[in-house]
């Protein structure tokens, strides 16, 4: 391989001059993902409802700018994708969990699930669609093994249907949207230790479980999911849309 080859291949992933949108930032996956596509060369708005903790990314990484924003109210959205705009990646992140099970999920429940999970995702994606720049854009929709498989006993109704309509936005609106070369994706974690998964992982029960149903017998790191956010916020991804990328340490293909 040449130093040019290299170099180019290098290339790929770098992110510099882009415009990022990462929401859920103030804690867990989301304040993972904005450090790195800051590192990558992206001028990332960090958006989220908690501005200490969106205060203190920022002071870590110039390239980070804090948004605060209630991804719960289409006004704030639309502040959001105007101020940061026009938007060369999105990161749909925000998210929460629900109940164990079905019978403790009243439809209050629901509601809150699928506006933090999937509502605010359709209408980002609306705003982002319709300000694209002309180069095109990536989308990257956080998703979940859940949205594609059963989680149970460790999952929840709310959430898996919240990111099983996820997947199906992401489909949609990749076929919508390919010939703006407006690339949209789904990234699906598996277990990953996170602050959303703290509960989870400290049962002691659980965390066997997840270690003996995951192929490589773990739960995974967020570093792990570096690699795979790059690979689809670049132009590495160019030719890759409507797809849902898999990072479950072996997990769904069991």
């Amino acid at each position: 391989m040449t130093a040019g080859t290299e170099l180019r291949l290098a290339d790929l992933f770098r992110l510099t001059g882009k415009r990022a949108v990462v929401t859920g930032a103030s804690s867990g996956l989301g304040m993972r993902f904005s450090r790195v596509l800051a590192e990558a060369g992206a001028t990332v708005f960090a958006a989220a409802r908690r501005a200490d903790r969106l205060e203190s990314l920022a002071a870590q990484h110039p390239g980070i700018k804090p948004v605060t924003c209630d991804v719960c109210d289409p006004a704030q959205l639309a502040t959001l994708v105007e101020e940061s705009g026009p938007v060369d990646v999105l990161v749909n992140n925000a998210g929460m969990g629900g109940a164990a099970t079905i019978e403790a999920e009243p439809l209050d429940v629901l509601r809150q699930v699928m506006d933090v999970n999937f509502v605010a995702a359709f209408e980002l994606c609306r705003l982002v669609g319709a300000s694209a720049p002309q180069t095109g854009a990536s989308i990257i929709n956080v998703a979940s093994i859940q949205g594609l498989v059963a989680g149970h006993p460790l999952g929840s109704a709310s959430y898996s249907a919240s990111k099983g309509a996820l997947i199906a936005l992401t489909r949609e609106t990749a076929a919508q949207w390919g010939r703006r070369n407006i690339r949209v994706n789904a990234l699906a974690p598996g277990w990953f230790r996170t602050e959303m998964t703290a509960d989870l992982f400290a049962d002691e029960p659980a965390s066997r479980f997840v270690a003996r149903n995951t192929m490589l017998g773990r739960a995974g790191e967020g570093a792990e999911l570096d690699g795979a956010l790059l690979f689809l916020a670049s132009d590495a991804s160019s030719y890759t849309t409507g797809q849902v990328l898999v990072v479950d340490g072996g997990w769904t293909a069991r």
